[in-house]
């Protein structure tokens, strides 16, 4: 018989294993307050970069496809770029006399729909003044709301003029012609041997479970991102064409902004509602063309919840329009533009941990224990 191992300590593998789990927990930590002091510090030149990673994850499937036909990972992917670039400027040229048009209508009819404002806002005081009274309703809280009603649409056409002012300030040609291609194009040349060279920094004891949930993040978010931009682009285009044939000048306007704006559940088609209904009270003489824009978002209301999401998103994504919300508030309260932009991947990468953890628990003893036989509720209250 061989000779039997000396006996361990145990303490001292208890304490070589609960150090171990420390180390662990404290690498985690540490790279998650890393994390968050970057983004902290940088949050101000994040932006090309963090749209370069995202265009990057985007065209890496084209891009594999086609080297794997035999074109060189590189010509790939400066083809890829250089075909988006193309779209954006082809799309950026159709547009922009059109937009700016439009905006030219707005600020040379803002003293026609102010006077139109005040003249309603006049005729429902008089109306309240006819059924509560002259001693409710005076004549000088009908100036008041007359010229307020008018103060309102001159703030909201310069508003208007501040932010379009500021977007294109903000997207400077150094930023969108210069940098983020070229940054797209080297993370969209190195994406496989950059996604190689982090699994391959992976602890082994955990390489196969994080490899999976990887995976995962990875079909939930790929499935978001492409579905979503799919669905955009599609209700971007039927409100801006809608809108436009029922005659509202601002049409083009309000219909892009709805349909991009709609990756925020239900905060796209609201915020385009009321600005379309808006305009048409101060544009159309009687309730039919109000009634008619109307029309046109409860079609893509329609539209949206029983043609266009189930085509493009399915059940493939399981994020709740609820957390997907939250994350983009409070991704942009806390880093602005770019915490709107990683909102979701973070929240895709925070659900699979939960399901992840949650499967771990319904497997565990601490579920599945079955209580004692004698255990009554007072046993539990106690």
């Amino acid at each position: 018989m061989s000779a039997m191992p000396p006996p361990q300590d145990v303490s001292a593998v208890s304490d070589q294993s609960a150090a171990t789990r420390g180390q662990r927990i404290a690498l985690l930590a540490g790279l998650v307050v890393a994390l968050g002091v970057m983004l902290q510090l940088f949050a101000s030149v994040l932006l090309p970069f963090v749209v370069a990673a995202g265009i990057a994850y985007f065209l890496d499937p084209l891009t594999t496809r086609l080297s794997k036909i035999g074109l060189p990972r590189s010509y790939a992917a400066m083809l890829m770029v250089l075909a988006l670039l193309a779209v954006v400027l082809i799309f950026a040229l159709l547009l922009y006399p059109l937009i700016l048009a439009q905006i030219s209508i707005l600020f040379g009819r803002v003293p026609e729909y102010t006077t139109e404002l005040r003249a309603f806002a006049a005729d429902q005081i008089a109306k309240l003044q006819d059924k509560l009274g002259p001693d409710v309703i005076d004549e000088k809280l009908r100036d008041l709301v007359g010229g307020q009603a008018g103060s309102i649409v001159s703030f909201v056409a310069q508003a208007l003029r501040g932010v379009i002012g500021g977007g294109f300030a903000l997207f400077n040609v150094l930023t969108l012609v210069i940098v983020t291609p070229v940054v797209a194009f080297y993370l969209l040349r190195d994406w496989p041997s950059v996604v190689a060279r982090i699994g391959g920094w992976l602890p082994r004891r955990y390489s196969g479970i994080l490899r999976a949930q990887a995976h995962e993040v990875d079909r939930i978010l790929s499935a978001w991102l492409r579905g979503q931009m799919m669905c955009c682009v599609a209700l971007a285009l039927y409100y801006s064409t809608a809108l436009s044939v029922v005659g509202l000048d601002l049409g083009l306007i309000v219909g892009l902004t709805a349909g991009l704006l709609s990756f925020i559940p239900y905060v796209g088609s609201i915020t385009g509602l009321i600005a379309a209904v808006g305009l048409a009270f101060a544009q159309f003489p009687t309730w039919t063309g109000v009634i008619e824009v109307g029309v046109v978002f409860i079609v893509g209301q329609i539209l949206e919840g029983y043609v266009i999401y189930p085509r493009f998103l399915g059940d493939r994504v399981e994020l709740h329009a609820v957390w997907v919300i939250f994350a983009l508030f409070a991704g942009g309260a806390a880093f602005g533009f770019v915490g709107v932009l990683l909102a979701v991947p973070v929240t895709a990468i925070i659900g699979v941990l939960c399901r992840f953890w949650l499967r771990r628990y319904l497997d565990s003893p601490l579920y599945l224990d079955p209580p004692t036989p004698d255990a009554t509720l007072l046993d539990y209250e106690a």
